[in-house]
């Protein structure tokens, strides 16, 4: 039976990284049931909206999503359409793998880590005071009656980390580790600064992990844990973090494992998930032909995962490590220099992985 699956396109590059991927998706033998829907900035100039609803009611139908890149649309008031899906869709586990594959020009090749980022909390919650404003002035003359006081000329951000946004992302963070044989998790955090936020996320975590004694559990200072992540990646496995932490050492893990043209992603809400890049659409790329599918091939290499087709994902995940070892087939971007006239484009670099899927047969 056919697995029903949202297919968004997304736009700049998004339709041909997205169009490779279908390609290499059916080539693993896995039988789908496309349902295109469109969202960002080519939408929006159309129709007024990144997201409609059309997109949205979809998703919940089919319960999984596979995304291209998508543009926020510039001065137009709407945020962008990933930070939009996670709300609609309370997409709270944002997980981004970050293995260093051979034949990827990087200083850190035992890297092999998970990157766990809760979604909805924390800086990112979007409760801000502007300077100068009549809200930020009833704040701060609020804080100044608590005995904090703030300077008039100060911007101001509340963090909230709540113990049920807490519970439930390390929970998603355990869950990863049993699905896929992880052996540990590590809780990144500044509980030693900030007791109240970064030091409940902390205690919920260690109350979270004696429920899975089967797993190692340790924590560590958040920068602390980016110095060695950078000296002794090979020590770390499932990393769970607040978001703001999250949303920066997954660009580091990517970093890390040869750019953002490496780096898969997923966001995971309880009974809905959408497999996307974390690169963003780079449209001056637009049509040429010529930007990295690899994230996003391994974005569905975790939507196969997903569904249960492990053995595709696996096998899919071979055959993208084939390609990229051999070096031959692959985008300028992982070649030794930039202007390697021996560079292939997207849909070229789709190609060879479907070959490769079709030899190991």
């Amino acid at each position: 039976m056919a697995h029903e699956v949202t297919f968004i396109p997304g736009d700049g590059t998004g339709p041909e990284l997205a169009e490779a991927t279908r390609r290499v998706l059916e080539a693993t033998g896995v039988e789908f049931s496309w349902d295109r829907q469109e969202a960002g900035v080519d939408e929006y100039e159309a129709h007024g909206n990144p997201l409609p609803d059309a997109t949205l009611d979809s998703i919940r139908r089919t319960k999984v999503a596979i995304k291209g890149p998508t543009t926020t649309p510039v001065g137009s008031g709407f945020r962008s359409v990933n930070v939009a899906l996670r709300k609609a869709l309370d997409l709270y586990s944002c997980q981004r793998p970050c293995k260093a594959y051979p034949g990827v020009r990087t200083r850190f090749p035992e890297t092999d880590i998970v990157i766990v980022r809760e979604n909805t909390e924390d800086l990112y919650a979007g409760i801000e005071f502007e300077r100068g404003s009549e809200d930020n002035a009833k704040l701060r003359a609020f804080l100044a009656g608590l005995g904090s006081e703030i300077r008039e000329d100060a911007g101001i951000s509340i963090k909230p980390i709540s113990v049920f946004g807490s519970e439930r992302i390390v929970e998603s963070a355990f869950a990863y580790a049993k699905a896929n044989g992880r052996h540990k998790v590590t809780a990144a955090h500044k509980a030693n600064i900030m007791k109240f936020s970064d030091g409940l996320f902390l205690d919920v975590a260690r109350q979270v992990a004696e429920r899975h004694p089967e797993i190692e559990f340790e924590d560590r200072i958040i920068d602390n844990l980016c110095n060695q992540l950078v000296s002794r990646p090979e020590e770390y496995d499932v990393i769970v973090l607040p978001n703001l932490y999250g949303d920066i050492v997954s660009d580091l893990g990517a970093g890390m494992i040869g750019g953002l043209g490496m780096a898969p992603g997923g966001n995971l809400g309880d009974d809905v998930a959408v497999f996307e890049a974390t690169h963003g659409s780079a449209p001056k790329y637009k049509g040429l032909n010529r930007v990295n599918p690899m994230a996003l091939m391994l974005s569905g290499m975790m939507l196969l995962r997903h569904l249960g087709e492990r053995d595709a994902g696996d096998r899919l995940e071979r055959a993208i490590a084939a390609v990229i070892k051999s070096g031959d087939r692959v985008t300028y971007d992982m070649k030794p220099t930039r202007e390697d006239p021996t560079a292939v484009g997207t849909s070229d670099v789709a190609d060879a992985v479907i070959e490769e899927l079709g030899a190991a047969a």
